[in-house]
């Protein structure tokens, strides 16, 4: 430690102070960079330098805030010369104000005020005074995506497969097959017997009910002969006709389902 203890320290080292700079310290010109505060323009700078140090903006000392732009302006050229140009116009602006201020007034007419030099530049500062306000009033109301989020649920609905049309063709192949087996279990005995189309639809339809799918041959008795078969047949046509049953297969060349047509609750 050294002698003298009251010294105020400039950094500490693994926990102990350091009162000098070591001699072989070497320190490169950029290391350390002062950075100003960031104005948006040369009229932010201007209207940052009169409200910190509550100047009226309706009768601005010139000479004050031009010197300490001038301070700002100078940090600001060593850092970006292009950055700089901006703030030096108006640089150039303030002195002339100030210039035309030190120079006798016109003489104007009786009952009317001189011109004041500094009256379009509080005109322009006051109008960016409220821009700016403006603007952070509507950058405080909240905003979608920085401040709040929308909640969004995905739903998966289970919807209705639709399968592919039963062709014609398919149809009458599935139709023959049954007519295949027909013969092989016919009877030679012939009696009269009266067939109801609408009797063997609401026969198909009990046959549906309840059930998802039947297959086609299933709705087909072999046994019963081919007047039986005819009709059944006929009486599907006339259900699928109304809508009231679907014939279905999964793809081409698949069996043939039929299921009580689908009605929307």
């Amino acid at each position: 430690m050294p002698e003298v203890v009251d010294q105020v320290a400039l950094a500490r080292l693994y926990g102990e102070p350091l009162f000098a700079l070591p001699q072989d310290l070497y320190i490169p010109p950029d290391a350390l960079e002062v950075f100003l505060e960031a104005f948006e323009g040369p009229l932010d700078l201007l209207l940052y330098l009169i409200r910190k140090q509550n100047f009226n903006i309706l009768d601005i000392p010139m000479l004050s805030v031009t010197k300490q732009y001038l301070v700002y302006v100078e940090q600001i050229r060593k850092r970006n010369l292009e950055l700089a140009a901006e703030y030096l116009l108006m640089a150039a602006m303030l002195i002339e104000i100030k210039s035309r201020m030190l120079l006798p007034p016109k003489k104007v007419a009786e009952g009317e005020e001189a011109e004041d030099p500094r009256a379009e530049l509080v005109r322009r500062l006051l109008e960016y005074e409220q821009m700016k306000l403006a603007a952070a009033r509507l950058n405080a109301v909240p905003q979608y995506g920085r401040d709040y989020l929308k909640a969004s649920i995905f739903i998966e609905q289970s919807l209705q497969p639709r399968f592919p049309e039963v062709h014609l063709v398919d149809l009458q192949e599935a139709w023959r097959d049954i007519l295949k087996r027909a013969k092989l279990v016919q009877h030679h005995k012939i009696s009269r017997a009266e067939l109801s189309v609408r009797e063997h639809m609401s026969i198909v339809l009990k046959k549906l009910q309840g059930r998802r799918f039947v297959g086609f041959e299933d709705l087909f008795d072999p046994e019963a002969g081919h007047p039986v078969l005819v009709v059944t047949f006929i009486a599907m046509l006339e259900l699928a006709k109304e809508t009231l049953i679907e014939i279905t297969q999964a793809e081409a060349f698949a069996p043939i389902y039929v299921r009580l047509a689908y009605s929307p609750s």
